[in-house]
């Protein structure tokens, strides 16, 4: 995750992350899923249909739309990504929402605080913390990759809080 190198500002890039949720199914994988479960679903209700219950189709129906419709918000949902840039002077996140817009906070690093609440829950966040602010980051994360995203940022913090401030 941490990359050194220039950061769009200007100045030297001490950590870099981009933060993307894991989808499961690829769209060639979810269209396949749905395409099966439309033929079950149609099977099924020419059975039903076969015997005079006409209007089961109506709802076998119904429910291929509403499986295609949740695969296509959960593929927008996996759109979201939040990036961290860390310079000796500012982290910087940047939110891009499927939507298209974007936001962006920035922290002073000197007094930044990276914390996990509530460690024992799998509804455990990271939160940034500075100057009476705070910001949850990484909702969408695994155990795995939280444990790993906030030793790696904890470690930049504390070489950044090790190196002497430039003379001026």
């Amino acid at each position: 995750m941490a990359v050194p190198g220039a950061a769009p500002d200007g100045g030297t890039l001490i950590f870099d992350a981009v933060l993307t949720p894991q989808r499961s199914l690829s769209p060639a994988a979810a269209r396949a899923v749905v395409v099966l479960f439309a033929l079950m679903c149609f099977a099924v209700g020419c059975g039903f249909y076969a015997i005079g219950a006409w209007p089961v189709m109506g709802f076998m129906g119904l429910e291929v739309v509403l499986l295609w419709g949740a695969f296509r918000l959960s593929a927008r949902s996996g759109r979201l990504v939040e990036t961290l840039e860390l310079t000796a002077e500012v982290l910087t996140v940047r939110r891009f929402q499927p939507s298209g817009t974007t936001r962006e906070w920035r922290f002073q690093p000197h007094w930044l605080k990276v914390e996990v609440d509530d460690p024992g829950s799998p509804e455990r966040r990271i939160t940034l913390r500075s100057h009476g602010r705070r910001l949850d980051i990484g909702g969408f994360l695994t155990d795995d990759e939280r444990a790993s995203l906030v030793a790696a940022l904890r470690a930049a913090l504390a070489r950044l809080h090790c190196v002497p401030a430039p003379a001026r």
